[in-house]
């Protein structure tokens, strides 16, 4: 009894607000940006246990998270934008900047009128999927075997003509 049991119910860590009962580990994944291989090498490299929960980290700790977050000190494969096309160097996004240059990069490809970009314009996938079953794009309107009549009832309406 001599040490207060302190869990909290929902913590905040960059803009993100996470459960306190998720355990660390799958706990970072709920962060735009953060992967699960970033995930463990935070809990390695902070040498937080992956099994604790979220709600019991003290302040300090979830400050170091955040910090490592925003500069991590990992291989540069966990990164996820190598090579950054304006600037050249790798660096590693997460929130809502990630959504923002993700949203940048495809005006760009839209702008420069890339094969990419031509199929973002027309919501057409981009990585060579077959696109005769999937990727329906009006998919109110059927396709195949026509109904006697021509109305939105369909046969129901030519039966209450007889």
């Amino acid at each position: 009894m001599a040490e207060q049991k302190r869990e909290e119910r929902i913590v905040r860590i960059l803009s993100k607000d996470i459960e306190g009962i998720m355990k660390v580990y799958p706990g970072l994944t709920k962060i735009k940006g953060v992967s699960w291989s970033l995930s463990n090498a935070i809990c390695k490299a902070l040498k937080i246990d992956k099994t604790k929960r979220i709600g019991t980290l003290t302040e300090s700790e979830i400050a170091k998270i955040s910090e490592f977050i925003k500069n991590p000190t990992v291989p540069e494969y966990l990164f996820n934008r190598r090579k950054d096309f304006d600037t050249g160097e790798n660096q590693h996004l997460v929130g809502s900047d990630l959504d923002l240059k993700k949203e940048f990069d495809i005006k760009r490809l839209k702008k420069i009128k890339s094969y990419r970009g031509i199929r973002h314009a027309a919501g057409l996938p981009l990585r060579g999927q077959r696109t005769k079953s999937h990727f329906r794009t009006n998919r109110r309107r059927g396709s195949g075997i026509k109904k006697k009549g021509g109305s939105a009832t369909g046969g129901a309406a030519v039966a209450a003509k007889k």
